[in-house]
């Protein structure tokens, strides 16, 4: 413990945060969060001479800020409230428009306060025509979030944790198309809807290449975070080879990115402007595909990544992925709550955690001049690290194990990134888009294979409790506890 606490110094001020922010939002008023906040700050400055007991206060200090800006972000929610009845307002549609069986879904920004807002507008030949950025006015009831539960799935807190602060039915003729203007938004939102935007002239693009159904939908999800197009047969085939994971950009689609960027740009001569440029190249990619959680976590890692590795370290670190830990949750602690949020993290840190267990000095000796077995060790330690890391969290909100998860990812791994290599090359080329389409139908059809002919590629109906879960993670914690006590080599 010693030993990772000196290598991540970050590590315990995000656990503590973690820790406060749980707190925070469990108790958000019962305890005056701000005093004990102000109190720990004191504490910490007047324990200077002891560096033991200020470390500790430190970390307490850490605990309160999480619970100070965890209890007023619940508060804020338990106080959105709206006008009895239909109320006439503007807003901006903010993402792709989805078609549904008797509506048409969408994200909606109000121009007057800024509040986020899922709509549904009566489906015809009209709200068929509608798209991101499109100006609205608009008269219908707004109600607060729905309180539905599916299993251990909240969608209030769903909607709470991804900003929204309500929703709202409009009927055929409550609506009509205002001239385009995006006045009334902040300029942050004008920001995000402008690479929103110009991610759907994107997916315009696979639409003229000729996507279109599953082939459009994984396209769309896989290289530019839209999932809209996902119908539930084909996010259920996913789901049951353990490939759900290739649908939600992560590090590993940032990771394929970053590679492509530094290869064309490997002049070393000007190491430090190529790798500002290849940051921040990220980061518009970050901005474009709408700031999911887990994609800022990556691009976090990567940018610390980036710049140490511009003093000879060439490892990813626990040290970084607790700072994209904190820079997160400081912004918003209900990102904590978003089962993607904990997904990614669970999976990198059991990777950073777990593969030096495995990657002995005599083993890479072993595999330094077989390049296929060194790929393939590689992926198979890295695969079953994250599924340690995840598999307790997928088994309670989702009720499954896929066992099939080492075939399927020496399948979608490769695919994944000759799907980014592609799609890159043929929004160049669009000539290549053939080529790109055709690897994409492959995957779908073998992912489908796994998931409709092998047996039992999921365990279904398992729902441990919060509790049973937590106590997993426990028994996971001890037992790496217990191997780098006694294997010094780690």
């Amino acid at each position: 413990m010693q030993r990772l606490s000196s290598s991540a110094p970050l590590a315990g001020p995000a656990a503590a945060l973690v820790v406060g922010i749980v707190l925070g939002d469990t108790w958000p008023t019962a305890v005056p969060w701000w005093g004990v906040l102000l109190t720990m700050m004191v504490i910490t400055l007047l324990l200077y001479r002891w560096s033991g007991l200020q470390s500790v206060s430190i970390l307490l200090a850490m605990a309160a800020l999480g619970a100070v800006r965890s209890s007023s972000v619940r508060q804020q929610h338990e106080q959105v409230s709206w006008p009895d009845g239909k109320v006439r307002y503007e807003a901006v549609i903010a993402s792709e428009v989805t078609e549904k069986p008797k509506t048409m879904g969408m994200d909606i920004i109000l121009t007057d306060n800024g509040s986020r807002l899922k709509c549904y507008v009566t489906k015809d030949d009209r709200s068929r025509q509608l798209q991101i950025g499109d100006r609205l006015q608009l008269s219908s009831t707004i109600s607060r979030n729905s309180d539905w539960h599916f299993g251990s799935f909240d969608y209030r807190r769903y909607l709470e944790v991804h900003g929204f602060t309500g929703q709202t039915f409009v009927w055929a003729d409550d609506w009509q198309r205002l001239p385009d203007s995006w006045q009334g938004l902040s300029l942050w939102q004008r920001a995000r809807l402008r690479f929103l935007c110009y991610r759907h002239t994107l997916l315009q693009r696979y639409r003229q290449m000729g996507a279109d159904g599953d082939e459009y939908a994984v396209l769309a999800a896989m290289t530019l975070g839209d999932k809209s197009a996902m119908t539930q047969e084909l996010r259920d085939v996913y789901a049951v080879s353990g490939a759900s994971h290739v649908l939600a950009l992560s590090g590993l689609h940032l990771g394929i990115i970053y590679m492509l960027l530094s290869l064309l740009v490997v002049r070393r001569r000007f190491r430090v402007v190529t790798q500002l440029l290849t940051v921040a190249a990220i980061w518009g990619f970050v901005l474009l595909v709408g700031l999911p959680a887990s994609v800022v976590r990556s691009a976090v890692m990567i940018s610390a990544y980036a710049l140490v590795s511009l003093a000879g370290h060439r490892r990813m670190s626990l040290n970084a992925l607790a700072l994209a830990a904190l820079c997160i949750l400081l912004v918003n602690p209900d990102s904590l709550f978003d089962v993607g949020f904990q997904l990614s993290f669970a999976a990198m840190l059991a990777i950073l955690l777990l593969l030096p267990l495995v990657d002995k000095q005599r083993i890479q000796r072993f595999l330094f001049d077989r390049p296929l077995l060194r790929w393939l060790w590689g992926l198979t330690t890295v695969s079953l690290a994250a599924q340690v890391g995840v598999a307790p969290l997928i088994a309670y909100y989702f009720g499954r194990f896929s066992t099939y998860f080492l075939l399927t990812n020496l399948i979608v791994i490769p695919a994944a990134t000759a799907i980014l290599c592609l799609a890159l090359l043929a929004l160049l080329l669009p000539a290549t888009g053939v080529l790109l389409l055709q690897v994409t139908a492959w995957l779908n059809a073998a992912l489908t294979l796994i998931a409709s002919r092998l047996p039992l590629a999921s365990i279904e109906g398992l729902r441990p409790s919060a509790l049973q879960t937590a106590m997993v993670y426990v028994i996971i914690v001890s037992v790496y506890l217990i191997i780098i006590r006694y294997d010094k080599s780690v």
